[in-house]
């Protein structure tokens, strides 16, 4: 039996292959975006957004940022996901935080 983990938690989540094709999208992302599974996003973006998700993919990078939209703040994680060790494509999570929010700094833990 195979199962979702991610279909219905509260965040987006978006897979794409290298060329920008959609590969998966959890439940809430389809719900904020549309279902856009089989095709391209990169339509779907400004230029300056295509040069970044470009370069996240050709240099195996990170980006992580937050927006708000009216009174909804929310932190994006777009990472490279592998396949026999080559970047395949991006993950991108997206997920409403609080506009204040704790910040703990933990002491690295000694070996």
């Amino acid at each position: 039996m195979e199962f979702d983990f991610f279909k219905t938690i509260g965040g987006s989540i978006t897979v794409s292959d290298t060329e920008g094709n959609v590969l998966y999208m959890n439940d809430k992302a389809a719900e904020v975006f549309g279902s856009m599974v089989g095709k391209n996003m990169m339509g779907c973006h400004k230029a300056s957004s295509q040069e970044i998700i470009g370069r996240l993919i050709a240099n195996a990078e990170t980006n992580a940022y937050t927006i708000e939209k009216g009174d909804v703040k929310k932190i994006i994680y777009q990472t490279p996901w592998y396949k026999d060790g080559e970047v395949a494509g991006l993950v991108e999570f997206s997920f409403v935080i609080p506009f204040e929010m704790p910040h703990y700094v933990r002491t690295p833990k000694a070996e």
